[in-house]
């Protein structure tokens, strides 16, 4: 999960871009990085940290132009220490093109030989969004050999990235002196959408994750892009769109709605603060059916994600709802932390319990979702110490029992913890008095309802199926290996790599 973002302006974009980047801030916090595009020249920054580390006021005037992109970096694939890694990612040729990418490729292996034996490309780092961007560029390269780059010749060369890569990609590029292209997989299972402001000179259009980046710096949404869909803005300002795909089907990832995305956002149709509310309501009855309402003496959820959730079920159990955690706005989301030190490290500065709140009382807690177990396990410990009488937890998302394929940070099956126990195992490992869990149908369900034009979800990680329906053991095998030889390297020191950094220079 990352967020990038797009945007052809009549002024200067950098500080536009720099704005976007901060309100898709939550979809990650490794690292981030802008280009812009004056002319037919290529101007980058990027590095490991937050928005506002990376970027101070000398690097902002180091991106002139009114086109750029931009990425806030959360890793699912390659090194997350790795300054090489972080996006943009640029080529040379043809034309000069810089890439950023939110999803997670899963025929990496396989397009990395082609591109070397077949392509004559070479990848350096062990990011699929190299890979990508190579794809993309050999694609573009063939399709305007010899001829001028028309809309007709870049939508030619999307629809043949759709029939080489496999897996979950919303993807924005620029193209020097042409325009900018977005695109998204043939499932749409990673968001994306655009909007216009119109000026007295003309409209200025933005492609970004979330409709908050687009409202949020003062433009208005137009639509989704949708699945399979290519957007090309010429220099212009002129759009033009095609559907790129054969076959296309409209999935959406479901851990969207429940956790990752902000809830003043609107994906692909469905509002989602209004999907947790919803998901709070049949949570509800979960618990209904598991005790009776009396015996609950206070929800508390815990922030930020599962507040809409927990209010909803608050109102349908007549129970009181009462902030009982304080949260600390200066340490990261602990679930997109790289490594479990780390996040099990961070749980007590980043929360603290309110004690009276808790003393004597019975309380439920409301949880976004349940992934790994050692935050739940620390803040049930939390709530006792405060003084709770009984602590029961409650999950607005079902049990995690699958790894995640398409670009969400949990691919092993041996982090998950309702991967291979039961409930009530999972209750002991917490320490709760009472576990109650979504349930999967309910949830698609619900949430399905605020769009019934969806073909379905992207829910793999509760249900076991993969929509692309080309996830095999061997993949799971190789995406496991991958991401456990990544952990390895991010031990390392900086100091001990001497791979090429090619990716890094601050202008191109």
């Amino acid at each position: 999960m990352c967020g990038i973002v797009g945007a052809i302006s009549r002024s200067p974009v950098n500080q536009l871009i720099y704005d976007a980047l901060l309100l898709l801030q939550h979809r990650g916090q490794d690292a981030a990085g802008i280009v812009t595009m004056q002319g037919t020249k290529c101007f980058m920054h990027k590095a490991r940290g937050m928005v506002r580390d990376v970027f101070r006021t000398r690097n902002m005037r180091g991106l002139p132009g009114t086109i750029g992109l931009g990425q806030v970096r959360y890793p699912t694939a390659g090194n997350a220490y790795s300054e090489e890694e972080a996006q943009p990612f640029y080529v040379n040729a043809p034309f000069g093109i810089v890439l950023v990418h939110n999803g997670n490729l899963t025929n990496t292996v396989a397009l990395k030989e082609e591109l070397f034996r077949i392509d004559r490309r070479h990848i350096n780092t062990e990011s699929d969004t190299e890979v990508l961007i190579n794809v993309l560029a050999h694609e573009i390269e063939v399709a305007a050999r010899d001829l001028p780059l028309t809309p007709d010749a870049i939508f030619n060369a999307v629809a043949a990235v759709h029939k080489r890569i496999k897996g979950s990609y919303a993807v924005i590029a620029l193209i020097a002196g042409h325009g900018l292209l977005a695109f998204r997989d043939p499932h749409g299972i990673r968001p994306l959408c655009y909007g216009e402001l119109r000026t007295d000179e003309g409209s200025e259009y933005m492609v970004a994750s979330e409709s908050v980046a687009i409202e949020g710096t003062g433009r208005h949404v137009r639509r989704d892009v949708a699945p399979g869909e290519a957007l090309f803005i010429d220099v212009e300002g002129r759009v033009h769109t095609r559907q790129c795909a054969a076959a296309t089907s409209h999935h959406p990832c479901m851990f969207e709605y429940v956790y990752l995305a902000r809830p003043d956002s609107v994906l692909d149709g469905i509002s989602v603060y209004q999907a947790r509310l919803n998901l709070g309501e049949t949570l509800a009855q979960r618990v209904i059916s598991t005790m009776p309402p009396s015996e609950i003496d206070v929800v508390i959820p815990i922030p930020e994600s599962s507040r809409p959730s927990a209010m909803q079920l608050a109102q349908k159990l007549g129970r009181p709802y009462r902030e009982g955690f304080v949260k600390n706005r200066y340490v990261g989301r602990t679930f997109i932390m790289p490594g479990q030190a780390v996040r099990k490290k961070s749980v007590r500065q980043k929360l603290n319990a309110i004690g009276v709140e808790f003393k004597g009382r019975n309380v439920l807690l409301v949880d976004d979702s349940i992934v790994r177990g050692t935050t739940s396990k620390e803040i049930v410990q939390m709530a006792r110490e405060a003084g709770a009488r009984k602590v029961y937890m409650a999950s607005a998302a079902p049990p995690v029992r699958y790894p995640n394929v398409y670009g969400i940070d949990m691919p092993t099956r041996d982090e998950l913890i309702a991967a291979d126990r039961s409930i009530e195992q999972i209750r002991q490992y917490i320490g709760a008095d009472a576990l109650i869990y979504q349930d999967v149908e309910a949830m698609k369900r619900v949430v399905r309802a605020l769009n019934p034009a969806l073909d379905g979800f992207e829910a793999s990680c509760f249900d076991g199926h993969y929509v692309t329906g080309d996830i095999s053991a061997a993949d799971f095998a190789a995406l496991e290996a991958q991401r456990t030889g990544a952990r390895d390297d991010d031990e390392d020191s900086a100091a001990d790599r001497s791979r090429l950094a090619l990716q890094n220079a601050d202008s191109l």
